[in-house]
């Protein structure tokens, strides 16, 4: 077949590879690099040295990347996005990913007539490509953001956050429902979010590629576990990720050591708050921050856990977990979206005692730690490798550049 000229654009990088945004998207555009012709439009955060994405991804005809940095949440910058967004249609999540010379250097390079398809990855590239767009768009939504975004509002504690993030959520699922039906295609990483978006837009084409993984840096290294370690990885400066372990110490760690007074939990990952720093340390907890390599700590680990109540999307932390062989207990909503099945890929545990119960029960019986393991290492060797999802992103690609 003849190859495609594709134009990625993404906010917020895709190096390194420290959080499930960049991964998947990295790895999608350098098996696609492989055959096509792809071209990227990305941000970095001032400072990232420009020069290690082009080395990590040596096959793509260009990459243009842009100076960015969104305010964070109590800043100057982010009050100022904030109010821009109550003036306007675009929720604040939105609005501060507005980056004007990457969205003109797009509409120069769009309208060159260049490219077959432009992949929108994520929301947040949809503000930056402007109507009416010039070649097909296929728009790749990794997570169903208003999803996430009306659970924090039910989960906020006083009245006055929940009222603004009910406002905030109800303006994402307008945007997004926007897009939908906006793009000639659009991709999703899971069959809940596939329906929860074809909802949104009933005619617009939407379809679902799996998560991957790279099974062959993920995979079982010679690290012994050690006794009665627990582990998560994420990027702790997602939301979700730091409510999910506040929740772990404070509810679920304090039952597990009842029964096993010994077990300790390591929590590896980037910017962890001062506020989970403080809880850590005062439950005995250890907090690693970034780390260059997440693989010997997850190597270490008796049992990976991801306790998550709020998020979308599909989690590449368990995939990765699996893929070295390490049991999971998870949530409902921490396994939302993934092929697996309750009892044989991973332990499902919601309620808190539950979840403990599952954790203790694992930490006591070596043999079903090591059947989960192998279950998981052999179910995404076989079927979740990165070159067998690009191919069916490609798919979608030719699919949306045909329309």
């Amino acid at each position: 077949m003849t190859p495609l000229r594709i134009l990625w654009v993404k906010l917020g990088g895709l190096w390194p590879l420290d959080r499930g945004a960049r991964l998947r998207s990295f790895h999608i555009v350098s098996e696609l690099s492989r055959e096509h012709r792809v071209s990227v439009a990305t941000t970095h955060w001032p400072g990232d040295d420009l020069s290690a994405l082009r080395t990590q991804l040596p096959r793509c005809t260009e990459i243009l990347s842009f100076p960015h940095a969104p305010g964070k949440a109590g800043s100057a910058r982010f009050i100022a996005a904030l109010a821009r967004s109550w003036l306007s249609p675009l929720p604040v999540d939105l609005s501060k990913w507005q980056v004007p010379a990457l969205r003109r250097a797009v509409e120069r390079m769009l309208a060159s007539g260049r490219f077959d398809v432009c992949v929108a990855d994520f929301l947040g590239a949809i503000p930056n490509l402007t109507r009416p767009w010039p070649v097909p768009v296929l728009f790749f939504e990794h997570n169903v953001e208003h999803l996430i975004w009306q659970r924090l509002s039910a989960a906020a504690a006083s009245w006055w956050r929940r009222g603004l993030l009910e406002v905030e959520w109800r303006k994402m699922r307008r945007y997004e429902a926007a897009a939908v039906a906006a793009a000639d295609v659009t991709a999703t990483v899971s069959e809940p979010d596939r329906a929860a978006l074809a909802a949104l837009a009933p005619t617009a084409s939407v379809h679902t590629i799996p998560t991957g993984v790279d099974t062959g840096y993920f995979a079982p290294n010679g690290v012994h576990e050690r006794s009665a370690r627990l582990v998560f990885t994420g990027s702790m400066e997602w939301y979700p990720n730091e409510d999910g372990m506040l929740h772990f110490i404070d509810a679920i760690l304090p039952v597990i050591r009842r029964d096993v007074p010994d077990v300790a939990l390591t929590v590896v990952g980037r910017n962890p708050s001062a506020r989970l720093r403080a809880v850590a340390r005062d439950a005995g907890v250890t907090v690693t921050g970034t780390v260059d390599d997440v693989r010997p700590f997850i190597g270490e680990g008796t049992v990976y856990v991801v306790p998550l109540r709020i998020g979308g999307g599909t989690r590449l932390k368990i995939f990765e977990a699996l893929a070295m062989g390490k049991p999971v207990v998870s949530t409902t909503v921490g396994a939302e979206g993934l092929p697996l099945v309750p009892g044989t890929h991973f332990v499902r545990a919601d309620a808190a005692a539950d979840f403990a119960a599952a954790v203790v029960a694992l930490l006591r019986d070596a043999g079903r730690r090591r059947a989960l393991g192998e279950a998981g290492r052999r179910l995404v060797v076989e079927r979740y490798s990165w070159a067998q999802v690009a191919r069916q992103f490609e798919t979608l690609c030719r699919q949306a550049s045909a329309r």
